[in-house]
């Protein structure tokens, strides 16, 4: 009879022992996950290597920054055709780079403010000189100038000839922030210039293609 009892206590002891050393165990793992989340959050915040959709890096940065004054001056040649392009196609072409490229710079402008950053002064009495040299497809200031004097099928072949290259510099620079940049919004929006200018190479070449027949 006492052999039963110890054997029952026994057993008694031992499932609560179990009992106990799994619940300890538990609290373990998830003390340890808790850590491991709040280490892998706080980790790459200042070594760049933080893949968050809401963190950027030094190349968004850039990239808004070229981007802004490289689409000002899209703009800017864009709404030259009102009134001197002879071209239907030309016309509409400009009123499409105005309504893409417009909406992006606020975009854009907005990101710098968000993150601290300046950005470029308005496009008012834009400065065609070497401060912007350096950026692929930037028109200079003798280009602008021949475009604003040039009308009907002389500014269509000008304005077509000038804008393949304004948006294969704009491609280029996306490009850049496609494989370096770390913004979602911003790579995004990289990878939609890519698409939308690549697209518009082909038809201002065609258009060329026709005007120089």
């Amino acid at each position: 009879m006492n052999s039963t009892k110890s054997t029952k206590s026994a057993t008694s002891t031992t499932s609560t022992y179990s009992l106990r050393t799994l619940t300890r165990r538990a609290a373990l793992v998830a003390v340890a996950g808790a850590a491991a989340f709040v280490l892998a959050a706080c980790g790459g915040d200042g070594d760049g290597t933080d893949s968050g959709s809401g963190a950027h890096n030094a190349q968004d940065v850039s990239f808004a920054q070229g981007m802004i004054p490289h689409h000002r001056q899209a703009l800017e040649m864009a709404r030259l055709a009102d009134g001197r392009a002879a071209s239907e196609a030309v016309k509409d072409l400009a009123a499409r780079v105005e309504k893409a490229q417009d909406p992006e710079i606020r975009t854009m402008t907005g990101w710098l403010e968000q993150w601290g950053e300046d950005a470029p002064e308005s496009a008012d009495g834009m400065d065609h000189s070497a401060s912007h040299s350096g950026m692929p497809g930037m028109m200079g200031g003798e280009d602008m100038a021949e475009l604003e004097k040039s009308e009907g099928k002389a500014f269509d072949t000008r304005f077509l000839a000038l804008m393949v290259e304004h948006h294969e510099g704009a491609v280029k620079m996306a490009g850049v922030e496609k494989s370096k940049g770390r913004y979602g919004p911003a790579t995004a929006m990289a990878d939609d210039i890519v698409t939308a200018q690549n697209a518009e190479i082909g038809e201002m070449n065609k258009l060329l293609g026709k005007s120089r027949g």
